[in-house]
């Protein structure tokens, strides 16, 4: 019964050889006849599939993985579908081509789109059950077949691109007699040899040979091709890490192969056999993605800045199809000396298994250039892990949503106040506690008021001048200053600044206490604004990405350098004198100053202590810190853990301060002493009168 039905096979075979080979030749003259159907495929249908089908293959370029890199030019992550890195021919080891074709194809350069004898020589083969050693279709069909299966871009057009059926067959042979006429066998050979499956996540023999053996294509040697070759036929179940052993006879079957045919010598056969399959402990892992990069949180930041870029694609869909398939070459801003400095930061001020969070972000001014972005939680799901970046506004990938700034808002209050003409001397009656039940504050549509609040000071009060309030972050002065400055004013400085809220998106609440900074902002909103200042005025939009070139080198557009003037130079400059004073002795900034550079600085407080912050800059660089309580329902943070220690007085410059002095040390080192400019003698006025001896020294505090 067996050998009957055996028979029967081996004729049905047979008569669809015969007659493919009678399409075979008729399509090669460029007809399109109907034929009788064969293995039950009624001619009507095969005949209107072979009239459809063009005379030309137009084959999809193959995916290419893309990399992201740092400014200093190393790699930061690998993004792909496919990891595929295309050779030429010429840069394949001559062996590794022979024991390619020795096992697929060993007529190759010598036939046609269709290898007839071949194609009998395996149906004999299938139809008997014998061990099947060359394939039936040759490296023409199989390269148009693995094609096909690149292009197809549905779970029906992949079904309809891998079935089992004589259709099937017939459509590759009429693309693979399209592909001979277009391309020489070299071509060929080059082009499946890129978009062969190699196992393992490895497509193209290039990255296989990386994966693998920690080598390249052009130096493989006779047992290293007849595995990879023999890996093709079934990448999942001849991968050696699946199955040693199996890898290893298909291996040694590729070798006795290419001995069969004379291409390698009895000893170099021998020699090959007696080699192990691979050396586990060389075997390069093959990371995908931003999780497995040097820096996931920032990685994933800059991916959602791709995706938002509508030169990769029409949608976000097709952006991040390209992205991992178009092998782009991604340059980012991230400097890996100032990251680690900001790192070595974190790790010296906290621990992933506090219950507070850290996070840190540095800004070139003048540029917008997102140098370093840290923080405490390590990326993961699992435990003391967090997939959110305490950095970013909500809007990107993973994005947290900020925290209120506290008193880092205030600087803002000051750019607005030296705008209206209001000096640096300026002195306000600035009471422990002052009542504004029945104060209106002018707003951008009208006004507003808070029929129940009366704020105190935490810091130091009576008769102050606006460097003196910036020095001891004396609350009741900067709310009445922006009374007098108004809330608009306030508001639109900090809009100018790149100020929102990192939750909602929408502008920052103009209510009374908008100066105590009640709106969500990140680290690397706040430190991006206060760059403003360094760079006297001139505002940039944080940037990551800094260029994209597609696989054949053209630059892809993108968001570049986005500068522009927002303040007068001369109110930042005020701004900077001011905010400097806050880094002087007696100052809330006073004890983080380090070296001889010019710096400027802001702590913040918010209520309940639910976040702190220390804000500061140098004309070089500009950094954000915050320590916070960032799991719902959310505490205060007065005996949380910040490095594995309780915290017992939360404040901005003692709590927050350290994470941004070492890493701003470390970020700095090398880099040129540079001076803010002086502000003009008018707006100075007479900031420094005699103190007080009665008045106590004030605490550090936000």
């Amino acid at each position: 019964m067996r050998a009957d039905r055996g028979g029967r096979n081996w004729a049905r075979s047979l008569i669809m050889f015969i007659g493919v080979s009678a399409l075979s030749g008729a399509l090669a003259a460029g007809l399109a006849i109907p034929f009788a159907g064969f293995a039950g495929q009624g001619s009507a249908q095969v005949a209107a599939t072979v009239e459809s089908l063009p005379k030309e293959f137009e084959s999809e370029a193959p995916a290419v993985r893309s990399r992201i890199l740092a400014a200093d030019g190393t790699l930061i992550a690998t993004l792909y579908e496919q990891n595929r890195v295309p050779v030429r021919l010429n840069a394949v080891a001559p062996i590794m081509r022979k024991a390619m074709i020795a096992i697929e194809d060993s007529r190759f350069y010598e036939h046609g789109a269709l290898d007839l004898k071949g194609t009998l020589r395996a149906m004999v083969r299938n139809s008997t059950g014998g061990e099947v050693q060359q394939g039936g279709s040759s490296i023409t069909q199989q390269f148009v077949k693995m094609s096909l299966v690149e292009k197809a871009r549905t779970a029906a057009e992949r079904a309809k691109a891998t079935e089992v059926s004589y259709e099937r067959k017939i459509t590759e042979l009429r693309y693979a007699i399209a592909v001979e006429s277009e391309y020489s066998k070299d071509e060929i050979l080059e082009k499946y040899l890129n978009l062969a499956n190699f196992g393992a996540g490895t497509y193209g023999v290039q990255t296989a040979a990386q994966h693998y053996f920690r080598t390249t294509a052009d130096k493989l040697t006779l047992p290293q091709a007849a595995l990879l070759a023999g890996i093709v036929k079934n990448p999942t179940g001849y991968n050696p890490a699946n199955d040693p052993a199996r890898a290893r006879a298909r291996r040694d079957v590729v070798i006795k192969r290419m001995l069969e045919l004379g291409v390698i010598t009895v000893h170099q056969a021998n020699e090959a056999l007696r080699a192990p399959v691979i050396d586990e402990s060389r075997v390069e892992p093959v990371p995908n993605g931003c999780a497995n990069s040097r820096y996931p949180f920032y990685c994933d930041y800059v991916v959602s800045k791709l995706l938002a870029n509508p030169a990769l694609g029409a949608t976000v869909k097709d952006r991040d199809h390209y992205l991992k398939t178009g092998g782009l070459l991604i340059r980012t801003s991230i400097d890996p000396k100032i990251q680690a400095a900001a790192q070595a930061s974190i790790a010296r001020h906290s621990r992933p298994t506090d219950s507070s969070i850290a996070a840190i972000t540095i800004v070139e001014p003048g540029t917008g250039l997102v140098k370093a972005m840290v923080q405490s939680k390590p990326y993961g799901n699992g435990r003391h892990q967090t997939n959110y970046n305490y950095n970013v506004e909500k809007s990107y990938a993973g994005g947290y949503g900020g925290f209120q700034n506290g008193s880092t808002m205030k600087a803002f209050t000051i750019a607005a106040a030296l705008a209206k003409g209001i000096p640096m001397d300026y002195r306000i009656n600035s009471p422990e506690q002052i009542d504004l039940r029945n104060k209106k504050f002018r707003t951008c549509t009208g006004w507003t008021r808070d029929p129940t609040y009366q704020p105190k000071n935490s810091t130091h009060s009576g008769d102050l001048t606006m460097v003196e309030a910036a020095r001891y972050s004396t609350n009741t002065y900067f709310l009445q200053l922006s009374e007098r400055t108004g809330l608009c004013a306030i508001g639109k400085v900090a809009g100018k600044l790149g100020m929102y809220n990192a939750q909602s998106g929408e502008p920052l609440e103009q209510v009374v206490s908008m100066t105590l900074g009640v709106g969500y902002v990140t680290p690397l909103m706040l430190s991006n604004a206060y760059a403003t200042f360094a760079a006297r005025g001139k505002y940039c939009k944080p940037l990551v990405v800094t260029s994209v070139r597609d696989k054949a080198g053209r630059p892809v557009p993108g968001p570049g350098l986005d500068c522009k003037q927002v303040l007068s130079r001369q109110v930042a400059d005020g701004v900077n004198r001011v905010l400097s004073q806050v880094m002087m002795p007696g100052g809330t900034g006073g004890h983080l100053r380090f070296g001889t550079r010019d710096m400027g600085g802001k702590t913040g407080t918010i209520q309940q202590n639910l976040a702190v912050w220390f804000s500061g800059y140098t004309p070089n660089l500009a950094a954000a810190a915050v320590v916070a309580d960032a799991s719902p329902p959310y505490k205060n943070l007065m005996n949380q853990t910040l490095n594995g220690d309780r915290i017992h007085d939360p404040t901005g410059s003692g709590t927050a301060g350290p994470l941004w002095e070492s890493a701003m040390q470390g970020a700095l080192r090398g880099l040129p002493v540079e001076r803010f400019v002086a502000p003009p003698k008018k707006m100075i006025g007479n900031p420094n009168p005699p103190p007080d001896k009665k008045t106590p020294k004030p605490k550090p505090h936000g």
